[in-house]
């Protein structure tokens, strides 16, 4: 199982120790039950302290050591499992990577964010609220079973019967009703992830469109699904914790009835009564965690379903990618060719672009233009091979792409997006992004070539100024112009530009295009924009509509 036991490797030694903690601190609870029991039937006869004093001990060390072993087995229990998930987490995102982010589109943002947080987190479950309280239960209620057996076959007997029926036969008969409540709580709150995530980047759209009040109250309908999911996991839960309750009273019943006439009759003495009654109440506790570990179980299992579902998806994505290098370069540059390429997105019916033909020289400024949905960002994402061809060829230096690993691939490609993302860290370590190699020289030089070297001076700190949570405290133009930056910075011998100019007022659009353009005699530039006066700047004009190239390009 990819989320269970193989995580364990490595860390079994730490983990045995956790249920050793963990049985130990319930046994000195048991223990301590059945000490005190004699101690304070064996007091009531009067004896000498002396004879006491063996007992007072015990209650005091079994009292603090329940504590103590406690608080250790969580310790232990839990640093294991934080490592395992941190190990399952890394697991996921090395997935993810080999998705992306062609991969991606399966799965919505806010699901794919409840997989990576809320589902690892109940796979952690699996280790603390299943595993632990069962191997801690079994170890426990075997014992005590042996101690009262000892003193009493009769009571043995039915604490024995009352466990298996509390532990064991009402999780069974419950099984399936807990796994259609715990499915369904896992499946609502991913839900809910994902509307909610929805919501927050349409809003705007909704409100105008007038959906916003129709997509409230679809979250509603899921919130109220969530909670009649928890309500039906927690009524479970609920039996379970009675009838462990009942079953222990059935035990303390039994303990009362069979040890009261073996006293009468002389096969018992009188003060380990008391420990025959007691005993099976100390086991309560342990014995609806049992219970509880049953929904947990579930939960858990609904969870590894999804998470595995990424980690598989992963892995065959990784088993797919091609190995081969790149071509040995070209003096003048690499030279890019597309000829009848078609792609679509991952989940669509139909293809996305389709009979794209298109050679990219060193040196060339090709422009591309096109309504929104034309396909236009569709063939960037063809380019740096982030979606894959359905149909066509498209090769470097006449070496098939399909051949090439993608990692190698996209070092042919600088890329400067529309919607720039920035760190909350200074100015220069957001460019040196783009080559974490350079050096400040190299990356004042990208800065300077952008166009931001009044900008950097006038900054408090200059280039070591931070630029605030996603770039706050910068302007639309000057995060245009750092991307701008990071693509000089990587120098690389494709640019791909998609709408770099997108909200930015005519004379920083102007600048920001003029210095995407000039990258010289060995850099090809594909620029996406839609200002009709661009198309002056450049060599070529390629017009889209609805994914296919259109020949002669539309004027005005």
């Amino acid at each position: 199982m990819v989320t269970g036991r193989p995580l364990l490797q490595g860390h079994r030694a730490r983990w045995v120790l956790a249920v050793v903690l963990g049985a130990l601190a319930s046994a000195c609870a048991v223990a301590l039950m059945a000490v005190s029991a004699w101690l304070i039937s064996r007091a009531a006869q009067h004896p000498p302290v002396l004879y006491l004093m063996v007992a007072v001990v015990g209650v005091r060390a079994f009292g603090i050591g329940r504590g103590v072993l406690r608080y250790l087995e969580r310790l232990v229990s839990h640093d294991v499992a934080f490592r395992l998930l941190a190990r399952l987490r890394q697991r996921l995102v090395a997935g993810l990577a080999d998705l992306a982010p062609t991969g991606l589109p399966l799965w919505r943002r806010g699901d794919l964010l409840s997989r990576l947080v809320s589902d690892v987190d109940d796979i952690g479950d699996r280790f603390l609220r299943v595993w632990l309280p069962v191997a801690g239960a079994a170890v426990v209620g075997a014992a005590a079973v042996l101690l009262l057996g000892s003193l009493l076959p009769t009571a043995g007997i039915g604490l024995a019967v009352a466990l298996l029926v509390a532990a064991v036969l009402v999780p069974l008969l419950d099984d399936r009703r807990t796994a259609r409540a715990e499915r369904a709580v896992v499946r609502a709150r991913s839900q809910r992830a994902e509307r909610v995530g929805l919501l927050l980047e349409e809003t705007t759209d909704l409100v105008l469109r007038g959906e916003y009040d129709d997509r409230i109250a679809d979250l509603d309908r899921i919130e109220r699904d969530a909670v009649g999911a928890q309500r039906a996991s927690a009524r479970s839960a609920g039996l379970s914790a009675g009838i462990a309750v009942l079953a222990m009273g059935g035990a303390v019943l039994v303990s009362v009835i069979a040890g009261t006439a073996a006293v009468t009759t002389g096969d018992l003495a009188p003060v380990l009564l008391a420990v025959l009654v007691l005993t099976p109440l100390a086991l309560v506790e342990t014995v609806q965690a049992v219970g509880t570990a049953a929904a947990a179980a579930r939960r858990t299992a609904a969870a590894g379903d999804r998470v595995r579902e990424v980690l598989e998806a992963g892995e065959a994505a990784a088993a797919e990618l091609p190995t081969g290098d790149l071509p040995e370069s070209r003096p003048d540059g690499p030279v890019i060719e597309l000829a009848g390429v078609a792609a679509r997105w991952p989940g669509a019916d139909r293809d996305a672009v389709s009979g794209i033909d298109l050679v990219l020289r060193p040196g060339e400024r090709v422009l591309v233009t096109g309504e929104s949905g034309s396909g236009k960002s569709t063939l960037i994402a063809v380019l740096l091979g982030f979606l894959q061809i359905t149909a066509g060829r498209m090769t470097v230096d006449g070496h098939d792409a399909a051949d090439i690993d993608p990692e190698q691939w996209r070092t042919l490609f600088g890329w400067c997006e529309q919607q720039a993302h920035l760190f909350d860290t200074s100015v220069l370590e957001n460019v040196r992004l783009a080559r974490p190699t350079a050096g400040d020289d190299e990356v004042r030089r990208a800065l300077d070539g952008a166009g931001l070297a009044g900008w950097i001076d006038g900054l408090p700190a200059g280039a070591a100024t931070m630029v605030g949570e996603h770039g706050a405290a910068v302007s639309g133009g000057e995060r245009q112009r750092l991307s701008v930056a990071r693509a000089l910075l990587a120098d690389r011998p494709l640019l791909l530009a998609d709408e770099p100019t997108a909200h930015l007022d005519r004379a920083t659009a102007d600048a920001v295009t003029g210095v995407l353009l000039d990258g010289g005699p060995r850099r090809a530039v594909l620029l996406v924009s839609h200002r009709p006066e661009d198309g002056e700047l450049v060599d070529r004009v390629l017009h889209l509509d609805h994914g296919r190239m259109v020949h002669p390009v539309p004027t005005g």
